[in-house]
């Protein structure tokens, strides 16, 4: 699923102006439309971000500049086509941590990615209650946040893991009918001992696991 033609490595040094051209939330929905629904036209695409072809076709003339993007298809008199270069945009945090165009570059994604994961909450719903999605699905979805206590190394090895396995079941169900596009997205953020007052109370504490 990940491999190396399918993913795309950005470098904060090498990768200066591509990093500046994807922090635009239009052109990171652009892409994650395109990813996700496969080849669209500007009109298309425009219909269904809410603005207008124009500035749908301008953003898409900047993705594709910079490499994330392609013309799929485009025939006489009909509407060029675009499609996404790569399934997955991937980074090392420890690189992009070595420069201020890094470390915001990865702030802005992971807050954009919060945003994918409640567009995709709220349209999983509208989909189970339209029907259009069947039963089986009702009891595999879901969202956990765990608060396992875990060394850093372990939660490399944990996240090695689950990309590994997804790889592998993403593979096996490729040609099954029954197989549908699911949002999967992890996060491991870990957290600082909290302060203590004078009291020896914490200030503050974290939101408890729900599941």
């Amino acid at each position: 699923m990940d491999s190396d033609e399918h993913k795309r490595v950005l470098d904060p040094e090498r990768d200066t102006a591509a990093l500046k051209a994807l922090t635009h939330p239009l052109r990171i929905q652009l892409l994650g439309l395109l990813r996700q629904d496969g080849p669209a036209t500007a009109s298309e695409l425009a219909a269904r971000t809410g603005e207008s072809s124009a500035s749908a076709s301008y953003h898409l003339r900047v993705l594709a500049k910079y490499a994330f993007i392609a013309e799929a298809e485009h025939r006489d008199g009909r509407e060029r086509r675009w499609r996404a270069l790569h399934t997955v945009t991937s980074w090392s945090n420890e690189t992009m941590e070595s420069t201020a165009a890094g470390r915001a570059f990865v702030s802005l994604a992971r807050r954009r990615q919060i945003e994918h994961l409640e567009s995709s909450l709220a349209r999983h719903e509208a989909d189970m209650a339209a029907g259009r999605l069947g039963k089986e699905w009702v009891e595999p979805s879901g969202i956990s946040d765990l608060m396992p206590r875990l060394t850093a190394e372990s939660v490399t090895e944990l996240l090695e893991t689950v990309a590994g396995k997804l790889e592998e079941l993403n593979a096996r169900d490729a040609d099954d009918p029954r197989a549908e596009h699911v949002v999967l997205l992890t996060a491991a953020l870990p957290f600082a001992p909290q302060e203590r007052n004078d009291s020896g109370r914490e200030d503050t504490a974290p939101e408890a696991a729900t599941s």
